[in-house]
């Protein structure tokens, strides 16, 4: 409750003001305004990133690796073999004897959507075969500005 002082009459007695005291809940609201200005850009991501290629060292093959490969036209294929997404899980266990911790290597072509690679992906693990590994080629990083093309020596060249 708050008083006046403006009294009209010649009591002791404060007169009791109906108003709403607004300012504590401006203050309040511009600190909460400071705080949201000053989080809102943290929480965006918004960075564009040239990811590098990788130069990890290459793992060593096992003897008889397992390629699944997903052509441009989003067919499967194990080697030259083509295999329809719903025989997949029997090809799977008939290359790799029913065993589960197999790995299965996976190349797609350029072209390849990610979100159907990911479905390619999902089918695998709903068969069970959860080692999965991309094949990607291996590229050697070039000095900083200079294409690759100009790296290689021209033909008949010294």
């Amino acid at each position: 409750m708050a008083g006046s002082l403006n009294s009209r009459t010649d009591s002791d007695d404060l007169e009791e003001s109906h108003e709403i005291n607004v300012t504590p809940f401006i203050d309040v609201m511009l600190v909460l305004l400071i705080i949201f200005m000053v989080a809102a850009p943290l929480s965006t991501v918004d960075v564009a990133v040239d990811l590098p290629a990788s130069n990890a060292p290459s793992q060593p093959r096992p003897e008889e690796p397992i390629f699944l490969s997903v052509k441009e036209d989003l067919t499967l294929a194990f080697g030259n073999d083509m295999v329809g997404r719903d025989e997949l899980k029997a090809r799977l266990d008939e290359k790799t004897g029913g065993k589960l911790d197999e790995r299965i290597f996976v190349r797609a072509d350029k072209a390849v959507d990610y979100g159907d690679l990911m479905e390619v992906l999902n089918l695998l693990r709903d068969t069970g075969y959860l080692k999965i590994g991309l094949v990607g080629l291996e590229t050697l990083p070039t000095p900083s500005g200079a294409p690759a093309a100009e790296l290689a020596p021209a033909p008949g060249g010294p």
